[in-house]
Protein backbone atom coordinates (compact mmCIF):
# COMPACT_ATOMS: atom_id res chain seq x y z
CA UNK A 1 0.00 0.00 0.00
CA UNK A 2 1.38 3.60 -0.83
CA UNK A 3 1.53 5.05 2.75
CA UNK A 4 1.01 8.99 2.57
CA UNK A 5 0.38 10.87 5.86
CA UNK A 6 -0.06 13.58 3.98
CA UNK A 7 -3.55 12.61 3.14
CA UNK A 8 -4.96 12.23 6.51
CA UNK A 9 -7.41 14.73 7.85
CA UNK A 10 -7.57 13.39 11.13
CA UNK A 11 -4.84 10.65 13.01
CA UNK A 12 -6.02 9.09 16.49
CA UNK A 13 -3.03 7.65 18.53
CA UNK A 14 -4.06 4.53 21.50
CA UNK A 15 -1.09 5.85 24.23
CA UNK A 16 -0.10 3.03 25.88
CA UNK A 17 2.59 1.18 23.94
CA UNK A 18 2.50 3.96 21.00
CA UNK A 19 2.64 7.13 22.70
CA UNK A 20 3.92 6.08 26.07
CA UNK A 21 5.72 2.91 26.71
CA UNK A 22 3.54 1.84 29.85
CA UNK A 23 2.22 -1.27 29.22
CA UNK A 24 4.52 -3.01 32.12
CA UNK A 25 3.37 -0.45 34.21
CA UNK A 26 -0.25 -0.92 33.22
CA UNK A 27 0.32 -4.55 34.01
CA UNK A 28 2.22 -4.22 37.41
CA UNK A 29 -0.90 -1.79 38.16
CA UNK A 30 -2.90 -4.91 38.14
CA UNK A 31 -1.66 -6.75 39.76
CA UNK A 32 -0.48 -4.58 42.83
CA UNK A 33 -4.15 -2.98 42.90
CA UNK A 34 -5.65 -6.69 43.09
CA UNK A 35 -3.37 -7.39 46.24
CA UNK A 36 -3.91 -4.46 47.42
CA UNK A 37 -7.49 -4.46 47.44
CA UNK A 38 -6.98 -7.94 49.49
CA UNK A 39 -6.44 -10.48 46.26
CA UNK A 40 -4.53 -13.24 46.62
CA UNK A 41 -1.11 -13.66 44.02
CA UNK A 42 -3.69 -16.00 41.90
CA UNK A 43 -5.78 -13.78 41.75
CA UNK A 44 -3.68 -10.95 40.72
CA UNK A 45 -2.44 -12.72 38.01
CA UNK A 46 -5.65 -13.76 36.89
CA UNK A 47 -6.32 -10.38 36.72
CA UNK A 48 -3.61 -9.05 35.05
CA UNK A 49 -4.08 -12.07 32.39
CA UNK A 50 -7.32 -10.72 31.90
CA UNK A 51 -6.42 -7.15 31.23
CA UNK A 52 -3.40 -8.55 29.04
CA UNK A 53 -6.31 -11.08 26.75
CA UNK A 54 -8.61 -7.54 26.88
CA UNK A 55 -5.92 -4.86 25.14
CA UNK A 56 -7.34 -1.38 25.46
CA UNK A 57 -10.47 -2.21 26.75
CA UNK A 58 -11.91 0.10 29.11
CA UNK A 59 -10.36 -0.14 32.98
CA UNK A 60 -14.03 -0.13 34.62
CA UNK A 61 -14.95 -3.38 32.47
CA UNK A 62 -11.84 -4.86 33.21
CA UNK A 63 -12.33 -4.47 37.41
CA UNK A 64 -16.31 -5.49 37.13
CA UNK A 65 -15.39 -9.03 35.06
CA UNK A 66 -12.59 -9.20 37.94
CA UNK A 67 -15.14 -8.88 40.69
CA UNK A 68 -17.49 -10.75 38.98
CA UNK A 69 -15.85 -13.72 37.62
CA UNK A 70 -12.06 -13.71 39.34
CA UNK A 71 -12.92 -13.05 43.60
CA UNK A 72 -16.70 -13.64 43.08
CA UNK A 73 -18.09 -10.90 44.73
CA UNK A 74 -21.12 -8.41 43.71
CA UNK A 75 -20.26 -5.76 42.06
CA UNK A 76 -21.46 -2.11 43.35
CA UNK A 77 -20.52 1.13 42.55
CA UNK A 78 -18.73 2.01 45.31
CA UNK A 79 -16.26 -1.02 45.36
CA UNK A 80 -15.70 0.02 41.25
CA UNK A 81 -15.02 3.27 42.41
CA UNK A 82 -12.58 1.84 45.15
CA UNK A 83 -10.52 -0.05 42.33
CA UNK A 84 -10.39 3.10 39.86
CA UNK A 85 -8.93 5.50 43.22
CA UNK A 86 -6.67 2.25 44.09
CA UNK A 87 -4.98 2.73 40.17
CA UNK A 88 -5.15 6.39 39.83
CA UNK A 89 -2.79 6.20 43.19
CA UNK A 90 -0.53 3.24 42.05
CA UNK A 91 -0.35 4.85 38.46
CA UNK A 92 -0.11 8.49 39.33
CA UNK A 93 3.55 8.26 39.23
CA UNK A 94 4.30 5.76 37.18
CA UNK A 95 2.70 7.66 34.11
CA UNK A 96 5.17 10.61 34.84
CA UNK A 97 7.81 8.59 34.17
CA UNK A 98 7.37 6.56 31.32
CA UNK A 99 9.30 6.67 28.14
CA UNK A 100 7.40 9.04 25.57
CA UNK A 101 7.89 8.10 21.80
CA UNK A 102 10.72 9.34 19.85
CA UNK A 103 10.22 11.69 17.02
CA UNK A 104 6.63 12.07 18.30
CA UNK A 105 7.35 15.92 17.83
CA UNK A 106 9.13 14.95 14.42
CA UNK A 107 5.89 13.40 13.45
CA UNK A 108 3.60 16.43 14.75
CA UNK A 109 5.91 18.60 12.90
CA UNK A 110 5.15 16.70 9.44
CA UNK A 111 1.75 16.66 9.52
CA UNK A 112 0.70 20.24 10.59
CA UNK A 113 -2.42 19.30 7.93
CA UNK A 114 -3.99 16.54 10.28
CA UNK A 115 -5.57 16.79 14.03
CA UNK A 116 -4.49 14.83 16.59
CA UNK A 117 -6.25 12.96 19.02
CA UNK A 118 -5.16 10.61 21.63
CA UNK A 119 -8.27 7.65 22.71
CA UNK A 120 -6.89 5.27 25.34
CA UNK A 121 -8.24 2.62 27.42
CA UNK A 122 -7.57 3.88 30.82
CA UNK A 123 -9.12 6.35 32.08
CA UNK A 124 -10.19 9.82 30.24
CA UNK A 125 -9.11 12.40 33.42
CA UNK A 126 -5.95 10.25 34.84
CA UNK A 127 -5.05 10.50 30.94
CA UNK A 128 -6.06 14.33 30.70
CA UNK A 129 -4.25 14.73 34.12
CA UNK A 130 -1.04 13.03 33.58
CA UNK A 131 -0.63 14.81 29.96
CA UNK A 132 -0.94 18.29 31.21
CA UNK A 133 1.76 18.07 33.57
CA UNK A 134 3.58 16.22 31.03
CA UNK A 135 6.25 18.03 28.43
CA UNK A 136 8.40 16.51 25.64
CA UNK A 137 11.03 18.82 24.43
CA UNK A 138 9.47 21.67 25.93
CA UNK A 139 6.35 21.38 24.49
CA UNK A 140 3.10 20.60 26.91
CA UNK A 141 2.42 17.23 25.80
CA UNK A 142 -1.18 17.59 25.81
CA UNK A 143 -1.26 20.42 23.21
CA UNK A 144 -0.15 18.09 20.82
CA UNK A 145 -3.61 16.80 20.47
CA UNK A 146 -6.07 19.48 19.69
CA UNK A 147 -8.46 16.85 19.03
CA UNK A 148 -8.92 16.19 22.24
CA UNK A 149 -7.71 13.39 24.67
CA UNK A 150 -10.64 10.47 25.88
CA UNK A 151 -10.42 7.57 27.74
CA UNK A 152 -12.62 5.05 29.43
CA UNK A 153 -15.22 4.27 30.92
CA UNK A 154 -16.52 5.27 27.38
CA UNK A 155 -15.68 2.00 24.85
CA UNK A 156 -13.17 2.98 21.73
CA UNK A 157 -16.17 2.41 19.55
CA UNK A 158 -18.14 5.27 21.64
CA UNK A 159 -16.00 7.51 21.13
CA UNK A 160 -15.16 7.33 17.94
CA UNK A 161 -18.78 6.82 16.76
CA UNK A 162 -19.68 10.06 18.80
CA UNK A 163 -16.43 12.11 17.29
CA UNK A 164 -17.15 11.38 13.82
CA UNK A 165 -21.03 12.61 14.44
CA UNK A 166 -19.95 15.57 15.66
CA UNK A 167 -17.35 15.96 12.87
CA UNK A 168 -14.31 16.32 15.68
CA UNK A 169 -12.87 13.37 13.29
CA UNK A 170 -12.46 13.95 9.39
CA UNK A 171 -11.70 11.66 6.58
CA UNK A 172 -9.93 10.07 5.54
CA UNK A 173 -8.72 9.46 9.32
CA UNK A 174 -5.88 7.10 10.31
CA UNK A 175 -5.64 5.02 13.88
CA UNK A 176 -1.92 4.17 15.36
CA UNK A 177 -2.49 1.29 17.65
CA UNK A 178 -0.81 -1.65 19.44
CA UNK A 179 -3.81 -4.34 20.15
CA UNK A 180 -6.55 -6.05 18.57
CA UNK A 181 -9.40 -4.25 20.25
CA UNK A 182 -7.98 -0.93 18.72
CA UNK A 183 -7.59 -2.78 15.22
CA UNK A 184 -11.30 -3.68 15.41
CA UNK A 185 -12.34 -0.46 17.15
CA UNK A 186 -10.73 1.50 14.06
CA UNK A 187 -11.42 -0.70 10.91
CA UNK A 188 -15.01 -0.85 12.42
CA UNK A 189 -15.32 3.03 12.54
CA UNK A 190 -13.76 3.44 8.87
CA UNK A 191 -10.02 4.60 9.96
CA UNK A 192 -7.40 2.72 8.32
CA UNK A 193 -5.11 1.21 11.31
CA UNK A 194 -1.66 0.31 11.53
CA UNK A 195 -0.25 -1.52 14.30
CA UNK A 196 2.78 -0.05 15.93
CA UNK A 197 4.59 -3.37 17.52
CA UNK A 198 7.48 -2.28 19.29
CA UNK A 199 6.05 -1.78 22.64
CA UNK A 200 2.94 -4.14 22.37
CA UNK A 201 1.79 -6.86 24.98
CA UNK A 202 0.04 -8.99 22.35
CA UNK A 203 2.17 -11.56 21.94
CA UNK A 204 0.74 -13.31 18.66
CA UNK A 205 0.65 -9.50 16.65
CA UNK A 206 2.56 -10.88 13.64
CA UNK A 207 0.13 -13.61 12.86
CA UNK A 208 -2.58 -11.48 13.72
CA UNK A 209 -1.34 -8.95 11.33
CA UNK A 210 -0.36 -11.40 8.63
CA UNK A 211 -3.69 -12.55 8.89
CA UNK A 212 -5.82 -9.46 8.66
CA UNK A 213 -3.03 -7.88 5.75
CA UNK A 214 -2.48 -5.34 8.55
CA UNK A 215 0.43 -2.43 7.85
CA UNK A 216 2.69 -3.02 10.92
CA UNK A 217 5.63 -0.38 11.82
CA UNK A 218 8.02 -0.94 15.00
CA UNK A 219 7.52 2.56 16.06
CA UNK A 220 6.81 6.13 15.57
CA UNK A 221 10.12 7.03 13.92
CA UNK A 222 9.97 3.83 11.53
CA UNK A 223 6.52 5.67 10.50
CA UNK A 224 7.95 8.69 10.11
CA UNK A 225 10.93 7.34 7.74
CA UNK A 226 8.38 5.63 5.69
CA UNK A 227 5.77 8.35 5.31
CA UNK A 228 5.93 8.85 1.87
CA UNK A 229 6.90 4.98 0.79
CA UNK A 230 5.37 2.22 -0.85
CA UNK A 231 4.44 -0.39 2.22
CA UNK A 232 3.50 -3.80 2.08
CA UNK A 233 1.09 -5.23 4.76
CA UNK A 234 1.94 -8.54 6.51
CA UNK A 235 0.15 -11.01 4.60
CA UNK A 236 0.79 -9.69 0.74
CA UNK A 237 4.97 -10.04 1.56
Amino acid sequence: MNLDLTKYKTIVFDCDGVVLNSNQTKIDAYFNVSKRMGGSDTHAQAFVDHHVAKGSFPRNGKIEYYLKEIVKQPVTTEIVQQYLEAFEDILDKSLMQCEIAPALLALKAATPHASWMLLSGGDQTELRRVFSRRNIAGNNLAQMFEAGIFGGPDQKEEVLSREKTNGNIQFPALFLGDSKYDHQAATGAGLDFIFISDWTEVHDWQAYCQIHHILEMANIQQLLKAKFATMQTWGNK
